[in-house]
């Protein structure tokens, strides 16, 4: 045995002693060995030396998980509204540890220390706990870690900054007014904390349920972990297993509830500022849209429609008759949205502010005097819309806009936004008679607005609700579309703003929207057209600018681009029976409209190249490719399979890169092959009837493809007891056959015939429909109209478009079958 000196024993033994006095320091505190393991039925409930949890099995693919250094707190949430669902599982447990297993998944749950780490059912890592770290509290701040993969993404995480691929970047959600924001700014206005991750072929989400400020870190500052956690109150996460991306949303909003069909009008092009006004500018917009063939729907109200900017009141010199102008502007085809901010002018005499009074609904300081903030009209208190009572007197107010003619709810300043920016934390809020601090608070008060402005234009209007939010929590889809808040008239915020909605897709919200042209400054006429192009392919299509910024109509840039817009809203329009179609799907599976390209390629590493991260799936047939209104050329990925470009029909194969020009006139849109495409005659308003053929086109391709048409009278609540038109179209290459199932539901469909127009088959004369041996037609497919050359001897541009097929027959309700 060597000589060890004495001193070197002392040292080391100081360094043991310093380094388990570290490790067991009590400002870090895990929940430390489970002592008590409960079992009843699909749940469990565990007690260990310093927190209680309950895990408990939701569905084959979802485990829920809560943990706390208190005894649990009656189960709570204003996202989830689904009940765990009777579930076939095995749950089993030794000295070591407790285990879980469902068709889908398995859990093990180790007990020493308590931890929880999830597997494939052939024991192949999907998410664990991160050895030494686990779940931890710093004081109040609960985190849990996670062990970082080996070239693990992460995306989603709702209306987030930055890159598709989240990996090595940290977010923090707490619902911020971010005026002018920069593109890599975080906050921002809406909190979604659900993320999805993805490694070694395999799929996975978190939806952690905490509405206090929370983190997440995927590998910032670090190269062991990622984590999510809160600020306080309880670890209380949903995970969710499946093996596409496309069923853990469905899956999510299962979870938190799925939009209901929006009305038909307010998918059709909207023409906004701030602000229009006196009432004969709203007209004149009205007139020279009309006037100049641009469709659309709706004209939006900022705040310069109110008196001195108090909630559910009108100018008078202004707007001297609100349902005289409404009424006159439906009869053009017009649906007006008016602006509605959370804070009540506090006014002696103001009725909204002396019923409020009376109703007792404002939220409060601790000495239970009404919290006072400064916004547009000075002075306001606070409705609280966490408080049953306070949701049931904004929706009776509601009822002011619903005599007046109004059909859009427009909910904005509701992170909340005052002036300062610094809500105090001590205010109080009814929380559903739980009552809890702004702390807990902020993150969903601006659901519960939309939820109160839903339910009470649901309940005046007798008609499908239309709300916009700019802030938001999981769940918003249930109640409102959202937008993405006041960007900047740059190309940068233009490009930025196509990766927030497709990250909003990912987190369950299909009815998405950005400023068009951008809110601050002044976009160039090639950046107006550039966006308005984009805008044409989004859930939500609104142009809107700030006071003091030039005129942002189509006109106001010249012939060329008032053309440019022209085309793509007509485009818009004419692809209404498909986009109307893809929002029933979101209403039944929770799929985005704006696809990320992560949802349908995601073990695809190129679309998580900085070049072809921007592209997405309009739908499931179009892929978009936007890009700056400054590039002269762009490089184009497109994913595996066959893609049709959608002027020329010429085919590109998947899996390559592609240089092309770019023009100003012309946004890249391909469409995927054995897509179908529904698409009517050109409206300029939704109130107009099209023509009564149905036009389908199929792109002929070598995959299998189906796609549910849907219709119904777009406004009532009929839908909702049957009163539909649903026809699932299939295409079968290796049946050479199309087939229209039988029509479902007691709606009558405003097409009489269906023409089918082939894009890519082999030259032919004849198909069989039913049996029966049909001639084709030639027929020359164009979808935009050549921009003039503005010759004065009159040269146009040359249109762009190709040769194809057509079959037009009698759209009956039984099945109808072609063959080719």
């Amino acid at each position: 045995m060597k000589f060890v000196p004495k001193a070197f024993l002392v040292l080391l033994s100081a360094a043991f002693s310093n380094f388990s006095v570290f490790a067991q320091n009590p400002t870090v505190k895990a929940a430390g060995n489970v002592t008590n393991v409960n079992i009843s039925g699909q749940q469990i409930k565990i007690t260990t030396q310093y927190a209680q949890a309950e895990i408990t099995v939701y569905s084959p693919s979802i485990i829920r998980v809560r943990l706390d250094k208190a005894a649990l707190q009656p189960d709570f949430s204003y996202a989830v509204i689904a009940q765990p669902q009777t579930t076939k599982v095995n749950i089993t447990q030794n000295a070591a540890q407790v285990t879980i297993i469902t068709d889908s998944v398995k859990a093990i749950i180790g007990k020493a220390p308590f931890s929880v780490s999830f597997f494939t059912l052939d024991g192949k890592s999907i998410n664990e706990e991160e050895k030494g770290l686990n779940t931890s509290w710093v004081n109040e701040s609960v985190t849990a870690y996670r062990k970082m993969q080996k070239d693990e993404r992460f995306i989603g995480l709702g209306e987030k900054t930055g890159p598709l691929d989240r990996a090595g970047n940290g977010y923090t959600n707490w619902n911020t007014d971010n005026f002018g924001y920069a593109v890599g700014q975080d906050p921002l206005y809406s909190t979604i904390p659900f993320y999805i991750g993805i490694h070694d072929n395999l799929t996975y989400g978190i939806f952690l349920d905490n509405t206090y400020q929370s983190d997440f870190n995927f590998g910032a500052s670090n190269n062991r972990f990622s984590s999510f956690g809160a600020r306080g109150g309880e670890m209380n996460y949903y995970f969710i297993y499946h093996k596409n991306v496309a069923d853990l949303i469905s899956s999510y909003t299962m979870l938190t509830g799925r939009m209901k069909m929006p009305p038909l009008w307010s998918l059709g092009y909207q023409q906004n500022r701030y602000s229009y006004y006196p009432e004969t500018e709203v007209y004149r917009i009205a007139q020279t849209l009309r006037e100049k063939k641009i469709p659309a729907d709706g004209i939006t109200l900022d705040i310069h429609y109110m008196d001195k900017y108090k909630v559910f009141t009108w100018d008078k010199q202004r707007f001297p008759d609100p349902k005289g102008m409404t009424d006159k502007l439906k009869q053009m085809g017009f649906k007006i949205t008016v602006i509605v901010d959370p804070g009540v002018k506090e006014e002696k005499g103001y009725g909204v502010y002396e019923r409020g009074l009376a109703e007792n609904i404002f939220v409060k300081y601790p000495d239970s005097t009404n919290y006072t903030g400064q916004v547009w009209p000075g002075w306001c208190n606070f409705p609280d819309f966490t408080n049953p009572k306070g949701r049931a007197w904004w929706g009776k107010e509601i009822n002011q806009y619903a005599q007046d003619g109004v059909s859009g709810i427009w909910n904005d300043m509701n992170e909340i936004a005052t002036w300062g920016q610094k809500m105090p934390d001590n205010i109080l809020f009814n929380y559903d008679g739980r009552i809890a601090s702004h702390l807990k608070t902020r993150d969903v008060y601006a659901l519960q607005m939309a939820r109160a402005s839903y339910e009470g234009a649901r309940n005046t209007m007798n008609k499908r609700p239309f709300v916009l939010t700019r802030s938001g929590y999981a769940g918003l889809q249930r109640y409102t579309a959202i937008w993405t808040g006041d960007n900047r008239s740059e190309d940068d915020h233009m490009i930025a703003g196509v990766r927030l909605l497709n990250s909003l897709g990912l987190s369950g919200v299909a009815f998405t929207g950005m400023d068009i042209g951008g809110f601050t400054g002044n976009p160039t006429s090639a950046l107006y057209a550039r966006w308005i192009q984009i805008g044409a392919f989004c859930p939500y299509f609104r142009n809107h600018t700030a006071v003091n910024t030039k005129s942002s109509e189509p006109w106001t840039f010249g012939e060329e681009v008032m053309e440019i817009s022209r085309n793509y809203i007509n485009l818009r329009y004419k692809l209404l029976p498909y986009l109307y179609s893809t929002f029933y799907e979101a209403t039944q599976n929770g799929h985005p409209v704006n696809r990320s390209l992560s949802i349908d390629y995601t073990f695809d590493p190129k679309i998580y190249d900085t070049q072809f991260q921007n592209q997405y799936l309009f739908g499931s047939a179009f892929l978009v490719a936007p890009f700056e209104s400054t590039k002269e050329f762009g490089k184009v990925y497109f994913p595996k399979g066959k893609w049709y470009d959608l002027y020329s029909d010429n085919v590109q194969n998947g899996n390559q890169e592609k240089i092309i020009q770019l023009s100003l006139q012309k946004l890249p849109v391909y469409v995927k092959e054995s897509s179908i495409v529904p698409m009517q005659s050109l409206v300029q308003t939704t109130a107009q009837k099209p023509t009564d053929t149905l036009v389908v086109h199929i792109y002929k391709g070598d995959i299998n493809n189906h796609f549910v048409y849907y219709e119904d009278d777009g406004e009532s609540f009929g839908n909702e007891s049957g009163n539909f038109y649903k026809r699932n179209i299939e295409f079968l290459p290796g049946k050479r056959s199309i087939v229209f199932e039988k029509a479902e539901g007691q709606f009558q469909s405003k097409f009489n015939t269906i023409k089918v127009i082939l894009h890519g088959f082999d030259a032919t004369s004849t198909l069989k429909v039913n049996g029966s041996l049909s001639k084709l037609k030639s027929e020359y497919v164009s979808f935009l109209t050549p921009v003039s050359t503005f010759d004065p001897q009159g040269f146009a541009n040359v249109a762009e478009g190709h040769d194809s097929k057509s079959i037009t027959f009698k759209n009956d309700n039984s099945r109808i079958t072609i063959g080719f």
